[in-house]
């Protein structure tokens, strides 16, 4: 089993940033990669960005690309999200996940999740 915690959301302005943190716990060593996701209300849960637990490969989706940054700290077993140039569009929760294998995009693919932490940007 793998805990995943997350933290750092909260309300900012548009045009504002902040750092997610996710603190992992348990089975680490078992995990390949881990993702970003957020929810909006009334929408599907999307993929944002993924860093692969060893390498430390990132890929990001288009709509993030240049305003987030997923890096890791592995003696802490943490993971963050850098968001800067936040737009009103970045409001959800935001949840980290774990995967031990499969398309890093997919997120059928991750085994474990955190409990989500809201971001909400006001324009």
């Amino acid at each position: 089993q793998v805990q995943l915690v997350e933290s750092g959301g909260e309300l900012v302005q548009a045009g504002g940033s902040l750092r997610l943190s996710c603190a992992t716990s348990g089975r680490t060593f078992s995990i390949s990669h881990m993702g970003w996701f957020r929810q909006a209300p009334g929408k599907e849960r999307e993929f944002v960005a993924v860093i692969t637990w060893s390498a430390g490969s990132t890929y990001y989706a288009d709509f993030v690309k240049g305003r987030f940054t997923v890096s890791r700290d592995n003696a802490k077993n943490t993971v963050y999200l850098q968001m800067n140039s936040l737009k009103p569009e970045d409001t959800a929760v935001y949840f980290c996940a774990a995967a031990t294998g499969g398309m890093y995009y997919n997120r059928l693919a991750y085994a474990y999740w955190g409990q989500g932490t809201q971001v909400t940007v006001s324009s």
